[in-house]
């Protein structure tokens, strides 16, 4: 299993993995388009919001638009997506997003490129057996 796994403790709130992730999907540093949320906490902490690859999106959606991959992660079909947010709304981690005018909801897929180009090590791919 592949996923995104995140380290509030490192985490310095700079939003460098916002931008990276909506700029490498979006082509435009836009916080609402990314996969990944940086929340502040109480104080000066922050917390990081990522899909973990639960599934449990999967078996709501009517549409059969998201599936898990073989390496685990739930991938989700925007031609077969009907909008519903069913998605969205059965998320337990807020991972699976929807922004104003999207067509679809959008998630972390664990591509990798948000922990390669955080600064403090807050974000890391990890892939385990299942």
């Amino acid at each position: 299993m592949k996923y995104l796994k995140t380290d509030d403790k490192k985490c310095k709130g700079c939003k460098i993995c916002v931008e990276t992730c909506s700029t490498l999907y979006f082509k435009e540093n836009v916080s609402e388009k990314s996969r990944i949320v940086v929340e502040r906490k109480k104080g000066s902490d922050y917390h990081l919001v990522a899909c973990n690859q639960c599934g449990v999106c999967v078996s709501e959606c009517p549409a059969l638009a998201l599936t898990v991959n073989k390496l685990g992660v739930v991938m989700l079909n925007a031609r077969l997506c009907i909008g519903c947010l069913a998605c969205v709304a059965v998320c337990p981690s807020g991972a699976m997003r929807y922004y104003q005018g999207a067509l679809s909801p959008i998630k972390c897929i664990a591509c990798g490129a948000c922990a390669k180009n955080c600064p403090e090590g807050a974000l890391e791919i990890f892939e385990e057996e299942k």
